[in-house]
């Protein structure tokens, strides 16, 4: 007689929360992310806003090639659009993702004046962040 047990396996996913994107804006209630955007061809803004959702989804787990580390605590989201790399450059600030600045050109790297701006807006973020928050819808 042949016994069979049966094993029951239990699996639960277990999901972290959708990670919070925050944009920033300057003191003036400008916001230079939205603005870059805004100038787009559909194909890229469509690039762009789906890369931003798959970073508020996956958080610090998204890697390469959709995103990279570059320097002093600052994060590329990368796209490409035929020899165009379009660059949103953002940290993380607790579980939260501030984007802080864009990039768009034909280098395969970031220009050193983006990363500058980028870490720029990251102080002034950290300093008086409901000051440097966007509330408006994109």
């Amino acid at each position: 007689m042949n016994c069979y047990r049966k094993i029951a396996i239990l699996y639960i996913e277990v999901r972290m929360p959708k990670t919070k994107v925050v944009i920033y804006q300057e003191n003036s209630d400008k916001v230079p992310l939205l603005k870059w955007m805004a100038g787009l061809s559909d194909k890229a803004q469509n690039k762009c806003y789906a890369l931003i959702e798959r970073l508020a989804e996956n958080g610090n787990d998204l890697r390469r090639p959709t995103c990279d580390y570059l320097d002093r605590n600052i994060w590329e989201l990368r796209a490409r659009s035929g020899n165009v790399h379009y660059r949103i450059l953002y940290a993380f600030v607790g579980r939260n993702v501030v984007l802080l600045s864009n990039g768009c050109s034909k280098e395969k790297r970031v220009p050193k004046e983006e990363l500058d701006r980028a870490v720029l807006n990251l102080k002034k973020y950290l300093q008086r962040p409901k000051t440097h928050t966007y509330k408006g819808v994109w």
